[in-house]
C-alpha cells in the first residue's frame, strides 16, 4: 500500500504530494463515513420535515439530537477501553469501527422506516439513535485518523478529512434528496435513507486495509473500580492540567456557535426561498464540492507557509464572514448565482477552516487518551450553537427574518476570533499542544 502510493505521488507537483500519502488519503475516506450519519439527522431531515408540513420551531428543535455528538466524550472511554468479543482480534481500534460502522447502517434505515405525519416522537426516537450511533461512529474515526496521521501530516490530514466529510455529508444528502424527488427517482424517503448507509462503508474498508494505527496506544484492561475511574477521569485532568486550558476549553465553546446557527439552518432558508431538491443538490454537491476542493488546498498552503496560529486566525475570520453571504442571499432572494456565491464561499472557508482548526484540535490531543479528549474537544466546539438552534433558531427566524438573523450568526462568531488573538498573545496556543502534535510513531 505504502508503495503503491509513493510511487504515485512522485509524479505530481510538489505541492500536492502530502495529500497522497497513505495516511492523509485514508482520513479522505474516513471522513466519507464520518459526515453522512450527520447529513441525515441534519439537513436531510430538516428538508423532509419541512416537506411534510412541520412547522419551523418543530423542525429546528430537532438540532438537539445533535447533542449526541456534544456528550459522546462521556462514553469515549467505552471505546478507548472495553476489547469486544471476536471482532478484538482485528485490533482496538479496527473492531470498533466495523461494529459502529453496521451500528449507524442499522439506525440510518430505522430513520428512513419512521413516518413523520404519522408520528413525529418516532420520528425523534429515531433520529437520536442515529445521533448516538453517528456519535460513536465519530469517537472511533477520529481517534483512528489521529493516530494514524504523524505530527507533520495533522493539517494535510485534518483537510483531507474535511474534504471527505463534505462529499459523505453532501453526496449522502444529495443522494436521499434525489431518489425521494417525486420529479426524479420518486423512490420515497426509506428506499432513500436506505441506499445511504453505503456511505458507512469507507471508514470500515480503510480500518481493514490499513489495520491498527502505528501511534495507537494499548488502554490496560478495567479490573478495578479505581482502574475503571482512572479510564474515565485520566483524560480531562490530563487536559486540564497545561496551562491556559480552561481558556482553551472557552474558545472551542465559543469559536463555532455563529457557524452552527447558520448552517443548521440553511435548508430553512432555501426551502422557503423555493429552491427544489434537485437544485439544492446541484448548488450543495457542485459547486459546493469544487469550492471546498478548493479551500482544502488553500488551507494546506496557509497552514503550511503561515503556520498553526495565524492560518487558524485567518480561517476564523473567513468563516464568520461566509455567515454574511447568507444574509446577502436572504436579502437578493431566490437567485441561482446568489446561491452559488453563498455555497461557494461557504465551502471554501469550511475548506480552508478544516485543514487549519482541525489540525489545532487534533495537536491538542495526548496519544494515551486520543478517544477520549478529542470527543471532548469536538463536544465542546459545537453544543452551544446546536442547542441554541434547537431552542431558539425557529423562533429568532420568524421574528428577525432571515437578513437579519444571520447578521447575528456574523456578530456572534466575533468573541471566539477575540480571544483566539489573545491566546496568540499570551503564547497558550503552543502550551496546549499535546502528544499528537509532537510524538511521531516508533519505527
Amino acid at each position: 500500500m505504502a508503495g503503491t502510493f509513493a510511487s504515485v505521488r512522485d509524479r505530481l507537483p510538489e505541492g500536492v504530494r502530502p495529500y497522497f500519502e497513505a495516511a492523509p488519503f485514508a482520513a479522505l475516506f474516513l471522513g466519507m463515513s464520518s459526515g453522512f450519519p450527520y447529513a441525515m439527522i441534519g439537513a436531510t431531515l430538516t428538508t423532509r420535515l419541512a416537506q411534510d408540513g412541520i412547522d419551523k420551531k418543530s423542525v429546528t428543535t430537532f438540532a438537539l439530537v445533535f447533542l449526541a455528538y456534544n456528550f459522546k466524550f462521556l462514553w469515549a472511554w467505552v471505546v478507548e477501553g472495553v476489547r469486544l468479543p471476536l471482532l478484538g482480534r482485528l485490533g482496538q481500534r479496527v473492531s470498533w469501527m466495523l461494529f459502529t460502522a453496521a451500528l449507524v447502517i442499522a439506525a440510518v434505515i430505522n430513520l428512513g422506516l419512521t413516518d413523520p405525519k404519522a408520528d413525529i416522537m418516532a420520528v425523534a426516537f429515531a433520529a437520536i439513535f442515529v445521533g448516538v450511533a453517528g456519535a460513536t461512529f465519530d469517537i472511533v474515526i477520529d481517534a483512528y485518523r489521529i493516530e494514524l496521521l504523524e505530527p507533520r501530516q495533522l493539517g494535510v490530514g485534518a483537510g483531507m478529512s474535511q474534504y471527505g466529510w463534505r462529499i459523505g455529508a453532501a453526496g449522502a444528502g444529495a443522494l436521499a434528496l434525489v431518489a425521494a424527488d417525486p420529479m426524479q427517482w420518486n423512490l420515497g424517503w426509506d428506499a432513500a435513507y436506505m441506499l445511504c448507509g453505503v456511505f458507512a462503508l469507507p471508514a470500515a474498508i480503510t480500518a481493514l486495509v490499513m489495520g491498527e494505527p502505528a501511534r495507537h496506544k494499548e488502554v490496560a484492561a478495567r479490573k478495578s473500580l479505581k482502574t475503571l475511574g482512572t479510564a474515565i477521569i485520566g483524560p480531562f485532568a490530563e487536559f486540564l492540567q497545561r496551562s491556559g486550558a480552561w481558556l482553551v476549553l472557552l474558545f472551542i465553546l465559543l469559536h463555532k456557535i455563529g457557524d452552527t446557527l447558520a448552517n443548521l439552518t440553511l435548508r430553512l432558508l432555501f426551502e422557503d426561498l423555493g429552491y427544489s431538491n434537485t437544485e439544492i443538490a446541484i448548488y450543495d454537491v457542485g459547486v459546493g464540492f469544487w469550492a471546498l476542493l478548493a479551500g482544502i488546498f488553500v488551507g494546506g498552503v496557509l497552514y503550511a507557509k503561515l503556520g498553526l496560529k495565524r492560518s487558524v486566525l485567518l480561517s476564523l475570520i473567513l468563516m464568520a464572514v461566509s455567515n454574511f453571504s447568507f444574509a446577502a442571499l436572504a436579502a437578493v432572494g431566490h437567485s441561482n448565482t446568489g446561491m452559488a456565491l453563498a455555497i461557494g464561499f461557504e465551502n471554501f472557508a469550511s475548506g480552508i477552516g478544516g485543514v487549519c482548526v482541525v489540525a489545532y484540535f487534533s495537536a491538542l490531543t495526548d496519544l494515551r487518551f486520543t478517544a477520549a479528549q478529542y470527543a471532548l474537544i469536538s463536544a465542546f466546539a459545537s453544543i452551544v450553537g446546536r442547542f441554541l438552534t434547537g431552542t431558539t433558531a425557529g423562533a429568532l427566524i420568524e421574528s428577525f427574518g432571515y437578513v437579519n438573523y444571520y447578521l447575528f450568526t456574523t456578530a456572534i462568531a466575533l468573541p471566539g476570533i477575540l480571544l483566539f488573538w489573545l491566546m496568540m498573545r499570551a503564547g497558550l496556543i503552543d502550551a496546549s499542544i499535546g502528544t499528537a502534535g509532537t510524538e511521531r510513531a516508533k519505527d
